[in-house]
This record gives C-alpha cells, sequence and structure tokens, in this order.
C-alpha cells in the first residue's frame, strides 16, 4: 500500500509572526541563520493585525511546473512534491513569476531559485515552530482540519447573518 500523500498546513489565525519557521528552514537548508534565505516566508499584515506563513503549497496541476522550459520542475506523481533539479535550471526564473501563492523565492546568495522541498518528509519548520500553527499531515487529515475550522466560524457567521430577536 503506498504511504498517504502528506502535506503542510498552517493555521494561519494562531501565527504570532515569531519567524522561527524561517530559521529553522534557513539553518537546515543552508546552515545559517539568515531568513532571507529561508523557502518558508512570514508575511505580516499590520493592518489587519495577522501573520501569514508563505510557502509552496505543491500545487495539484502546479504552474511552476507547467511554466518551466527545461522540465527541472517537476511533480513527483506518488508523494504529490514539486521537485527541483538544480542541474536543468537554467534560472530563467518563469517559475517565480507564475507562483500564484509566492512559494517560489530567488535565494539573494546564490541567485537562484528555492521552493520547499518539505525537507525531505520531515519539514523543519513544523518541528520548531513554537505555537504548533504548522503541521505536516496526510490530505486527509488537512481536509479534516479546514472542516472543523468551518464549523467553529458558522456561529459568528449566522450571528452577523441574521437579524438580532429581541
Amino acid at each position: 500500500m503506498a504511504a498517504p500523500r502528506m502535506m503542510l498546513v498552517a493555521d494561519f489565525e494562531r501565527c504570532t509572526g515569531c519567524r522561527t519557521c524561517e530559521l529553522a528552514c534557513a539553518l537546515w537548508h543552508e546552515r545559517e541563520f539568515n531568513p532571507k534565505r529561508s523557502r518558508i516566508a512570514v508575511l505580516r499584515d499590520p493592518e489587519r493585525g495577522v501573520n501569514v506563513p508563505v510557502f509552496c503549497v505543491q500545487c495539484e496541476d502546479a504552474p511552476c511546473v507547467a511554466s518551466c522550459p527545461t522540465g527541472a520542475l517537476q511533480k513527483d506523481r506518488d508523494s504529490g512534491l514539486v521537485t527541483l533539479n538544480y542541474d536543468l535550471c537554467i534560472g530563467c526564473k518563469t517559475c517565480v513569476s507564475v507562483c500564484p501563492f509566492g512559494g517560489i523565492v530567488v535565494d539573494p546568495v546564490s541567485n537562484k531559485v528555492i521552493k520547499c522541498d518539505l525537507c525531505g518528509g520531515d519539514p523543519q519548520c513544523v518541528r520548531f515552530c513554537p505555537e504548533e500553527i504548522l503541521h505536516y499531515v496526510p490530505v486527509t487529515v488537512a481536509n479534516l482540519m479546514r472542516r472543523k475550522k468551518s464549523l467553529e466560524r458558522i456561529p459568528k457567521l449566522l450571528e452577523l447573518a441574521l437579524p438580532r430577536v429581541v
């Protein structure tokens, strides 16, 4: 039996913006504490007071894979992981421009494209997130997590949508 497809998910509403995930990623991949070299970035929206971890979501129909002129980006059929082969990459950065989530970036030191590779199945961002807002779970569990989160919002939505009866 094949291993279940896994996915990285984030509980955006609980992210404190500590950026520990960025440091863990950069240290794992680049052996230095430099968040600019991380494959995950925490974007802050000060107006709304939210922090949003941004990473490659391993799209099912990945535009980065479709746009790569050399085939350096490939989607693994079994795991669902979008992999980057640096031997084939020509550095055109087309993948950066077509990613709808900002999950592929250019490393400011090497000037090469970098993206989440899920740390070989043990994402360090998940491992070191102090608030445990990042999770690496089977896709089926991720679906259940989303549904549960939606159920929690229903009472609030109903309160806003329905007129108050006194």
